[in-house]
């Protein structure tokens, strides 16, 4: 059975993202989306919100699961036996970072493939910071994130 592990902040989970698990999905037996989480990154939702909020958003797709890890995501995708890891990206300042994270983690673990995906079009434009921008001026998010982080974002700002 193949493994692909999509690592994030999800801070909080967007349309984007969900475009890249729902894709990933039609070639991976499972996709794991997975919390990564720091305790030195300050977020607006904590680890718990933000999975709950994630598991709400991936309901739908029976090949997504969702996990939590705080460390190195290569040492996690090594330890569940994972094949890949999945990356988005919306444009070249994205590849130059994701191509830097890819070469140290096959360093660490060359087994496992990075496999990026580009951004649907109406995704590219869509970041976690500008939604938390969208939202702290009230501004329409049913085309930034799924029904389910609406309200939560709403309540925060």
């Amino acid at each position: 059975m193949s493994l692909a592990v999509f690592p994030g902040s999800f801070d909080p989970i967007t349309l984007g993202h969900l475009d890249i698990l729902s894709r990933a999905s039609t070639v991976f037996d499972e996709v794991r989306i997975l919390l990564v989480h720091n305790s030195r990154k300050q977020t607006l939702f904590t680890v718990e919100e933000r999975l709950q909020q994630i598991k709400e958003a991936v309901a739908h797709l029976p090949k997504v699961t969702v996990d939590s890890h705080e460390g190195l995501t290569i040492q996690y995708v090594t330890d569940h036996q994972g094949q890949a890891m999945i990356r988005g990206l919306r444009g070249t300042k994205d590849f130059e970072y994701e191509m830097q994270v890819a070469a140290i983690n096959r360093k660490f673990n060359p087994n496992v493939e990075t496999l990026f995906l580009a951004t649907s079009g109406e995704f590219a434009f869509i970041s976690s910071t500008i939604v938390k921008e969208a939202a702290k001026y009230k501004q329409a998010l049913h085309e930034l994130v799924p029904a389910s982080v609406i309200q939560p974002l709403q309540d925060k700002f």
